[in-house]
């Protein structure tokens, strides 16, 4: 997913104000854009979970 650089900027503070992270938030909004185009959804929330499953390198760096 592209974003423009104060939308790529802005995402980042809030994803580090929140201990998220950015890689994940920006997964999961190209993950639901994937699906949106499709005509049928089915699988969307498996592959969400999956997503919120998986870590990132700012997942691991919260938790220390």
């Amino acid at each position: 997913m592209t974003l423009a650089d104060d939308d790529q900027r802005l995402l980042r503070e809030l994803c580090e104000q929140h201990g998220v992270s950015a890689e994940k938030v920006l997964k999961l909004l190209e993950t639901v854009q994937d699906y949106e185009l499709k005509d049928l959804r089915a699988g969307v929330y498996d592959a969400l979970r999956d997503i919120l499953k998986t870590r990132f390198s700012a997942d691991a760096e919260a938790k220390q």
